[in-house]
Formats: structure tokens, C-alpha cells, sequence
């Protein structure tokens, strides 16, 4: 029973792996087509057929580039920093359930009891690796990148974290894939007309889980530094921030682990707030494999339409000052994700 767990384990960290890599490639050439087709471009469109292996052609340039190192670096931070910038945004996906099951097998690496918790933890470990850079490099900029993601990521925790309570105290548990379940029984939070909310109490919720998912996105474009969060690069302001000295494959893993958290963001909302990978009137994986699949298929799906809104958002709105970010974070945010909380607990207490 041992050797079959790790077996699947491992098995599934591969298969986890080789997708979240193949986002990354794909979404960086999405990106570059979403933000071509708002401008009015073509974008990529000659390596390939429509332009569908720029992404490896991008590999092989950064790859065959020359690996700068500046002379003045502290050099074991300097390298250590793109690291540690990549590593928490791929560790996180470890609890998100991206599927119900296969051939028996629950679609979830691991199914901690505090799943939630320890998304936040690990998360909250990226920034390291920008600070690490921004101060390794010796340089005024990316020094000043540094710091400017460590407020940031500091100002927006509290209303990521807040944002998520109502949640759990509607389930009472923290694993992910009871949040799943409860909206397979009870509908989506985000709709809640999709599943059985007979009891009118649960209607009341609505708004207020609106409101939570609202608070939770916003506080996830600024954790993924995504316009219009992007302060600690602001190339206008600060020449690229924490990564203006980094070039080759350290500047990729900068930009793979951007993009690696823009996914992994993107799958934590779709687990709290679009049930996952359910979908009305599709069975689970217990119906036969091909609806283990099917069920795969649904909650990447649903990922992919989050992504496509983060690129969106990217290209239309212009990046804030950085006192708005703040005040923005403290003033409002937090203080609408606390009074959120009390009016969750006040609609449960009055419901039992």
C-alpha cells in the first residue's frame, strides 16, 4: 500500500510539474497574442503556425544567452535569490485538488487538513527571493524593487488571509478538497445557484462571499506583483526593479516564477470560489476514468479563463502610485475583509 502511494505521488508530482511548466511557456506566448490582439497587432506569428513555438524559441535564446554575473554582486545571494522565487509558487499547487479521481486515485498531491494555511505559508516565501535580489545585486533600482515588493506583499497578506475566513467558517474546515465538496453539495460561492442552497439563509451569503472572492482577487494581483500591482519592476520608474541586474536563465526563473504564481493564484480561486473541478451535471471520477479526465479538463479550463482575465486586466488598466497601492491595501481592503467576516458570522448565528 506504501510503494503504491508513493508510486501515485510521484506520478502525479511529474504530471503537476510537466503542466505547470507547459502553462508557463503557453501563457507567456498567450500573453503576448492577448496583449497584441487590445493593441491592435499581430504579435508572435513566425515561429511556427501562428506563431505556437515562440515559447521554445524563447527557451533556446535564454538558454544560449551569455550568464552575466555583475562584479560588485554579493554572488551566493545573487544566485540563490531566482530560487527562491520560483520554488513557492510550484510547492503551493502541492494541496490544491485539480481533480476528483482517477482510476481511484484522488487528483491532489497532498490532501493536508490545513491546506489553506499552507498555501499562505509557502506563498509568503517568494518574496524572499525578490528582497534577496534587490539587495544582492548592489544596485540603487533593483534595491528599491526589493523593498517595494516586501511592503507590498506585507500590506495585501492580511487582506488575502481575511478575505478567506468567511469561507471556512461556512465549511469549518480547512482542507481544500472539503471546500470543494461543500460547494459540489451546498453550490459554488461565487454562484451559488449552481448546486442545492434550498436553505434561504445561504442566500444572504451571496454578497458577502462576493464581496470575499472580490477582495481575494485583487489581493492576488498584487502578491503575483500583476498590473496594476507591478510596482517592485515599474520599468518606467525603476529601469526592471529587483531583477535590472539579472540576465539569462536567473532572469527566466524570475519570470517563470511570475508566471508559475500567476497559475497557482489562478487554481486557489478557481478550489475557493468555482468549486473547483465541478461542474453541473459532469459525475466524478467514481463514474469511470474518462469523467476523471473530464473532471482534469474542467478545472484547468477554468484556470486558463482566470489567467486570460489576469492578461486582460494587464492591458487595460495604467499601474497605480505607489501611495495608492498602500493606501488602497490598509485604508480599504483590510478593513472591508474584516467587516466581511462579522457579517458572515452574524447571517451563521442567526441561521442556527
Amino acid at each position: 500500500m506504501d510503494s503504491f502511494l508513493i508510486i501515485t505521488s510521484l506520478l502525479k508530482i511529474v504530471a503537476i510539474l510537466f503542466l505547470i511548466l507547459s502553462m508557463v511557456s503557453y501563457a507567456v506566448y498567450a500573453e503576448r497574442r492577448v496583449s497584441a490582439f487590445i493593441q491592435d497587432r499581430l504579435g508572435p506569428n513566425r515561429v511556427g503556425p501562428a506563431g505556437l513555438f515562440q515559447p521554445i524559441a524563447d527557451m533556446f535564446k535564454l538558454l544560449l544567452k551569455e550568464d552575466f554575473t555583475p562584479r560588485n554582486v554579493n554572488t551566493f545571494y545573487y544566485w540563490l535569490a531566482p530560487c527562491l522565487a520560483v520554488m513557492p509558487a510550484i510547492i503551493t499547487i502541492a494541496v490544491v485538488p485539480f481533480g476528483s479521481t482517477l482510476f481511484g486515485v484522488p487528483m491532489v498531491i497532498a490532501d493536508v487538513n490545513v491546506g489553506i494555511l499552507f498555501v499562505f505559508a509557502i506563498a509568503s516565501l517568494g518574496v524572499y527571493g525578490i528582497v534577496l535580489a534587490g539587495w544582492a545585486s548592489n544596485s540603487k533600482y533593483p534595491f528599491l524593487g526589493g523593498i517595494r515588493s516586501s511592503s507590498q506583499m506585507i500590506s495585501y497578506e492580511l487582506s488575502l488571509g481575511l478575505a478567506v475566513i468567511p469561507i471556512f467558517l461556512l465549511v469549518g474546515n480547512l482542507r481544500l478538497t472539503s471546500v470543494v465538496r461543500y460547494q459540489i453539495e451546498h453550490g459554488w460561492f461565487i454562484a451559488p445557484f449552481i448546486g442545492d442552497w434550498t436553505n434561504p439563509w445561504k442566500w444572504l451569503l451571496t454578497i458577502p462571499m462576493i464581496i470575499s472572492f472580490i477582495v481575494f482577487a485583487i489581493a492576488i494581483f498584487a502578491e503575483t506583483n500583476r498590473l496594476p500591482f507591478d510596482l517592485p519592476e515599474a520599468e518606467q520608474e525603476l529601469a526592471g526593479g529587483y531583477n535590472t541586474e539579472y540576465s539569462s536563465m536567473k532572469f527566466a526563473l524570475f519570470f517563470l516564477g511570475e508566471y508559475a504564481a500567476m497559475i497557482t493564484g489562478s487554481a486557489i480561486m478557481v478550489t475557493l470560489f468555482f468549486g473547483g473541478w465541478h461542474f453541473p451535471g459532469i459525475p466524478d471520477g467514481s463514474r469511470g476514468w474518462v469523467f476523471g479526465l473530464i473532471n482534469i479538463a474542467v478545472f484547468f479550463a477554468k484556470v486558463a479563463a482566470l489567467i486570460f482575465v489576469f492578461m486582460w486586466v494587464r492591458w487595460t488598466l495604467p499601474r497605480f502610485r505607489y501611495d495608492q497601492l498602500m493606501r488602497l491595501g490598509w485604508l480599504f481592503f483590510f478593513e472591508i475583509a474584516l467587516v466581511n467576516i462579522f457579517i458572515v458570522a452574524a447571517i451563521l448565528s442567526l441561521a442556527h
